[in-house]
């Protein structure tokens, strides 16, 4: 006897609270985590990026894990693997065996959100999704809610690694709710896997994050790791597209970008993914470094993400009902908006000045889920559906990772390029520097007075890395808007 659709939808909701949670939980901790493991800014980045390409590359194998193994046992072994995972990063005792277990982390939750929305979706009919859709992104939102503010009380009064071990209890609840309500509605049927092309997708993947990654910190193309790097995301880009169009089953199916909704519905939900944590990402480190701010107010402040996130999925179980269309737009100018705000700071900023933005930018992606969701699967049905699924996750998890890394790079480069503008007016020729009101208490001639004129240079500098990369944030949100227009829409 199958369950009643609502206790399957709340176990589908649980499990999506559970992976969102560990997205966000542990950016709270990055500046400790650094700090304890001596890592630099483009090492620490890992510890967010690894988990999002190892989620990249195995979601597309949700459909053929959950036919092989079928939903129960798949969700089974997944939430119990996720739960081991978060265990052994909170033992980790160097920065590249915590990016290893942060990258089983991911691989573990890969296939939890994809699955639990086939299920959700297939539980409910089509009238209805809208609705079921809107609750089902509750976990989605108080994840990145309860996350933060929770990992920031106990990075703070302990360390860490209690962010880790605080998800473990999380996943054992979820573990116990799928084997009870989640329940295979057909036999699993053993199916043939494109190895080929499933490989040649993720060292495409991985080729083109470590570039990224490891870039800036490399010299670019004057290095030949970055060459070789950058030589493997092409070539498995290229042999994938190939095997993709040749092979009589491909890994993933190109018949379904002749879907035009779900073809601009990929563009639309890899934007999303763009936008969607990368200010999680970058506000820490810049609200310890600049402002020197605890973990706790840190986990406050990206709390405000979750909470306006809620009110738009709030509001999208009502507003489910009207033109996507609008929604979308809506959503991606509130994004812009936020990223414009943000890059309007000075380095005296408060709290308060960062957290409506926060809570802006979150309203933006409640609204934006639910109104993409619905155009990029308005008309797709049985195996197409779950297939679509996998790639629609895909892309969103790839653009994250992406835009995270291309973030980093850029406050990193632009910190330097304005450091070696900055430095050079602190200087006994600069007359700005003779004025008392100027000066201040500094003397150019003690040692100690320029160590403080240096330090400030620097976090200056830096505060000017982080403006640029807001800036590029909102100009990202906007540029998608013109496709909007070209989606077709019938109520």
């Amino acid at each position: 006897m199958n369950p009643h659709p609502a206790w399957v939808l709340a176990t589908c909701t649980a499990v999506t609270f559970l992976y969102s949670m560990s997205l966000t939980a542990v950016n709270v901790s990055l500046p400790q985590i650094q700090g304890a493991l001596s890592a630099t800014p483009d090492q620490i980045a890992w510890v967010v990026t690894s988990n999002l390409v190892a989620t990249a590359v195995m979601t597309p194998l949700t459909g053929w894990l959950a036919a092989r193994l079928g939903a129960r046992h798949l969700c089974f072994a997944c939430v119990g693997t996720f739960a081991a995972a978060s265990a052994a990063s909170g033992l980790a005792g160097s920065i590249e065996t915590l990016v290893f277990w942060r990258a089983v982390q991911g691989a573990a939750g890969a296939p939890l959100v994809p699955l639990s929305q086939a299920i959700v979706l297939a539980s409910y009919p089509r009238e209805r999704h809208g609705a079921v859709i809107s609750i089902f992104g509750v976990g989605s939102v108080l994840g990145p809610v309860v996350g933060p503010v929770l990992g920031g009380a106990l990075a703070e009064a302990y360390d860490w690694r209690a962010v880790f071990y605080m998800m473990v209890p999380f996943a054992v609840a979820a573990l116990a709710a799928c084997w009870m309500f989640i329940h295979d509605r057909e036999t699993p049927q053993p199916i043939r896997l494109d190895w080929t092309g499933f490989l040649m997708l993720s060292a495409a993947l991985a080729g083109l994050q470590l570039m990224l990654d490891r870039g800036e910190r490399a010299g670019w193309f004057s290095s030949v790791e970055i060459v070789a790097w950058a030589a493997l995301a092409a070539l498995g880009l290229y042999l994938f597209i190939v095997h993709t169009l040749t092979s009589a089953r491909p890994f993933l199916d190109p018949h379904l970008l002749r879907e035009r909704n779900f073809a601009l519905g990929l563009v639309l939900i890899f934007v999303f993914g763009m936008l969607n944590f990368t200010p999680m990402t970058i506000l820490p480190p810049m609200l310890e470094g600049i402002a020197g701010y605890p973990d706790s107010v840190i986990g406050w402040v990206l709390g405000a993400r979750g909470l306006g996130t809620m009110v738009g999925f709030g509001l999208m179980i009502y507003a489910s009902r009207f033109d996507p269309r609008w929604m979308i737009g809506l959503g991606f100018l509130l994004q812009a908006l936020a990223g414009w705000e943000l890059s309007e700071l000075d380095p005296g900023f408060g709290v308060h000045d960062v957290f409506w933005p926060m809570a802006l930018q979150g309203l933006g992606v409640g609204l934006l889920w639910v109104p993409i969701t619905m155009v990029a699967f308005s008309r797709l049905e049985g195996e197409r559906l779950a297939e679509g699924t996998a790639v629609y996750h895909m892309l969103r998890n790839i653009g994250s990772s992406v835009h995270i890394s291309l973030s980093t790079v850029l406050v990193v480069h632009m910190t330097q390029m304005s450091h070696g503008e900055l430095s050079p007016n602190i200087s006994r020729y600069n007359e700005s520097l003779s004025l008392p009101w100027v000066r201040g208490p500094l003397d150019l001639g003690d040692p100690q007075s320029l160590a403080a004129i240096q330090a400030e240079v620097a976090r200056q500098a830096s505060m000017i890395g982080y403006l640029d990369s807001f800036w590029a944030f909102s100009a990202t949100a906007l540029v998608v808007l013109p496709l909007i227009l070209l989606v077709r829409w019938k109520r």
